[in-house]
């Protein structure tokens, strides 16, 4: 493991070309634990990101008793989960837990394939800070048994009677979402969840379910009924585009000018985030399944205010590149960061950029224009990694970003496809 990964920026080039959005990591994290609930054939999953997120889910779903394939040529995962009845294995261990927050995706399954789970490694004050214990609210309510091992610090789930029920979620949360479906596909009787996400990826996921057999009404209109069935079936399924991969992208076009083709992006999955980039300047064109963004760069940016909200909201996981790109505005910025309070640490690492930016709670006014000077900066998450890799295409001289593992949990084949379209970035490899 003594290798760490960096991200080498240099900054000044325009971007121009075409750019293959991947598939969505909030997509086919679901699925991969929703694979796990048929008992017959095979699952084929197309489009599949090639990100660290995917390899540790498909680590987890092969622990737990699945055969796994990933074609990594082929962005293809092929998932047996016909074996998957062993309630010895039906742990989630620590180790992987702990790398790993999509790990409470693989509970429904094994509470339905086991009847039992055992999630090691979350125990404690995590519970809250995790802001997982909606998720075992909701399998409780649904007739699981869940109690916590303070001492061995894991949490255990027994799941030999479920039951559908009235499940509610005190915030649109998608994971959440997408783990109470999962819970009541095959549990007797009818669930209805009320206050559900809205979100692209959970159309995804309950067309995804809806193919194997599941019957689920009332996706995107906040209030999802599940009738529940006896068995659900394998199939192939295509996972939809990663609208923050295409956020992201675009609001680097933003950043440093030029045009882009991006294939897969679809305008209407970036929500909010598209009419704020359009205030700010950016110019969108959808032709199908291709979206085309331009900026003039001799025209300067507009400053914006933002707040983010679930979708179709602008997106928290937007909010990093959007500070990055409004210290090169013309004016000041205000942003409320209304979902995550840990997401300001770019403020300080922008502001080694030579950024000037206020931090006050959950809000933030970023004075423009900067003119950003090259730095060694440090990736505190994924997103912010990414907004620093922004930042750096447009910043006089050389940007170090590290670690850049992070990055690589959320962007597949970042640096490559940067520069592709021109960008001066490199993934360096330091032992």
């Amino acid at each position: 493991m003594g290798q760490e990964v960096r991200y080498r920026v240099r900054g000044g080039r325009p971007l121009s070309g075409t750019a293959f959005i991947q598939g969505a990591k909030n997509a086919v994290l679901p699925m991969i634990g929703a694979a796990l609930l048929a008992a017959r054939g095979r699952t084929v999953l197309r489009n599949v990101p090639v990100i660290e997120d995917v390899y540790r889910a498909l680590e987890l779903a092969e622990h737990v008793g699945a055969k796994v394939e990933f074609h990594e040529a082929e962005r293809t995962v092929v998932i047996d989960a016909s074996k998957l009845n062993d309630p010895e294995r039906a742990v989630l261990p620590a180790d992987i837990a702990a790398r790993f927050r999509g790990s409470v995706l693989f509970v429904p399954a094994l509470m339905h394939r086991t009847g039992h789970a055992r999630i090691e490694g979350v125990g404690g004050c995590n519970l809250g800070s995790r802001n997982l214990d909606f998720h075992y609210r909701g399998f409780a309510r649904l007739g699981a048994e869940v109690t916590e091992d303070t001492e061995r610090n894991h949490i255990n789930v027994e799941a030999s009677n479920l039951r559908g029920g009235r499940l509610y979620l005190d915030t649109p949360s998608h994971t959440g979402t997408e783990n109470l479906i999962m819970a009541a596909v095959l549990a007797p009787g009818t669930t209805v969840i009320e206050h559900a996400a809205l979100e692209p990826e959970v159309l995804d996921v309950i067309e995804f379910l809806s193919a194997m057999g599941a019957k689920i009404s009332g996706g995107g209109t906040g209030f999802i009924t599940v009738e529940g069935v006896e068995q659900l079936t394998a199939v192939e399924h295509t996972i939809m585009a990663d609208r923050i991969d295409a956020g992201v992208f675009a609001m680097t076009v933003a950043a440093t000018g030029g045009e882009v083709s991006l294939v897969g992006a679809q305008l209407e999955h970036l929500g909010v985030a598209r009419w704020k980039l359009e205030q700010m300047g950016v110019g969108f064109s959808q032709e199908g399944a291709v979206l085309h963004v331009q900026r003039d760069p001799s025209v300067p940016l507009r400053p914006i205010n933002a707040v983010t909200s679930p979708f179709p909201g602008f997106a928290t996981d937007l909010q990093s590149p959007l500070m990055a790109l409004a210290t090169l505005a013309d004016g000041e910025s205000y942003i409320h960061e209304a979902i995550y309070d840990g997401r300001f640490a770019l403020a300080d690492e922008l502001t080694k950029m030579g950024a000037k930016i206020e931090v006050e709670g959950t809000r933030a006014i970023v004075h423009g224009t900067t003119n950003l000077r090259g730095a060694e900066v440090i990736a505190h998450d994924l997103r912010t990694g990414a907004a620093l890799v922004l930042a750096g295409l447009v910043a006089e001289g050389e940007t170090i970003v590290a670690p850049g593992y992070l990055v690589d949990r959320g962007h597949a084949q970042f640096a490559s496809r940067l520069a592709a379209l021109g960008g001066d970035v490199e993934r360096v490899t330091v032992s």
